[in-house]
């Protein structure tokens, strides 16, 4: 980890490894790609052999209130940040167009505000950052994440067929 200064601003950089982030992906469950960038690492996850859908769920329909309940992650629809981490997740797509189940794409920020805290006003290093990503995506895995709001992001499981306008 890095802190760098631009002007008046301060940025944490977090020196993040993509065969690490590839293990902890693996460990998980899920193969990956990733693509390293300047400002962000962009990782496309498979969870391959799997026959249920990723658990990406609707936050708003009161079926998944159960899921609701025991989550841990919640991603915003519109934009696709998962809310309070330096991760935004996306849908997968078919060759038609279709939303694909088992897998999703995540970006990562390694630049981000010297004040940035995760929940509980922890500081962010490289090794907390390694073991929130696996706890997300045990999340996806086994407990579930929220999606809040509707936009870019599609839920993946649960009673994700809408019927009529959405309130």
């Amino acid at each position: 980890m890095q802190v760098l200064q631009a002007g008046q601003h301060k940025l944490i950089y977090l020196e993040l490894e993509p065969d690490t982030l590839s293990s902890v992906a693996k460990q998980a469950g899920f193969d990956t790609k990733a693509k390293d960038g300047q400002r962000t690492i962009q990782i496309d996850l498979t969870a391959p052999g799997r026959q249920a859908p990723l658990l990406l769920f609707d936050a708003a329909d009161p079926a998944n209130l159960g899921w609701f309940s025991r989550c841990q992650f919640y991603v915003d629809g519109r934009s696709g940040a998962v809310m309070q981490t330096p991760i935004h997740l996306a849908n997968k797509r078919d060759r038609s167009g279709h939303v694909t189940r088992n897998a999703v794409r995540l970006v990562i920020s390694k630049e981000l505000p010297a004040n940035f805290r995760l929940p509980g006003k922890q500081p962010l290093t490289e090794q907390v950052f390694y073991a929130l990503l696996l706890t997300f995506l045990n999340a996806l895995m086994q407990t579930g994440v929220a999606v809040c709001g509707s936009g870019a992001v599609e839920p993946l499981a649960g009673r994700t067929e809408t019927i009529g306008p959405r309130n």
